[in-house]
């Protein structure tokens, strides 16, 4: 008995190194960007030919994007878009970093996202925008952050149908952010183009 219990025990510290030696290069980034640990991220950022940056967490499709923004780490998010890094990329929610950093009341990281062309109107796997989910909040920081960066308050959702300027007016206590829409001007839907049928 004691020998056996003696072998599974050697057996694990065996595993346990060959296991961490076997972990993916993206696995690793994920985590370093985790922990904040600047020296590996970049390290496998910076190897040539690396397109580490966009890397999928495989459980939720996180990014290293979505890991500093929920974070609220500027200087992250500015080191990563430097390198490449997606704005628009959705994790397995359909949430972007953008949606994120309104989740997390973060004007300043709108800013950063809406200096590299971030789509302000990428709604997630419910179509709620960014805009919908500001005004949701009541946050009129993020509502002024997300209309400077070229949000479509008349765009809706896929669920109720309603855009962010139904939802401002639907709330009473949402009148500071339903002036602010009301003075933004009404965007038409584009018309389609292609092939016209006869």
């Amino acid at each position: 008995m004691f020998r056996s219990a003696l072998f599974a025990a050697a057996a694990i510290l065996v595993a346990a190194p060959v296991a961490a030696q076997q972990q993916s290069a993206s696995y690793k980034f994920l985590q370093a960007v985790r922990s904040g640990d600047g020296t590996v991220v970049t390290q496998l950022v910076e190897q040539p030919g690396q397109r580490i940056v966009n890397t999928r967490d495989v459980t939720n499709g996180e990014t290293a994007l979505h890991i500093v923004v929920k974070r609220g780490d500027a200087t992250y998010l500015r080191y990563l878009l430097s390198k490449g890094a997606d704005p628009n990329i959705r994790d397995n929610a359909g949430n972007t970093p953008m949606m994120l950093a309104v989740q997390g009341g973060e004007p300043a990281l709108i800013d950063i996202l809406a200096l590299v062309k971030a789509n302000a109107n990428l709604g997630n796997s419910g179509g709620e925008t960014p805009l919908i989910r500001a005004v949701q909040r009541r946050d009129l920081a993020l509502v002024r952050s997300l209309l400077a960066a070229g949000a479509n308050p008349d765009q809706t959702d896929n669920v109720a149908g309603m855009s962010a300027r139904d939802y401002a007016k639907a709330d009473p206590r949402a009148a500071p952010v339903l002036k602010v829409l009301s003075d933004t001007p009404v965007v038409k839907p584009r018309a389609v183009s292609g092939p016209t049928l006869r």
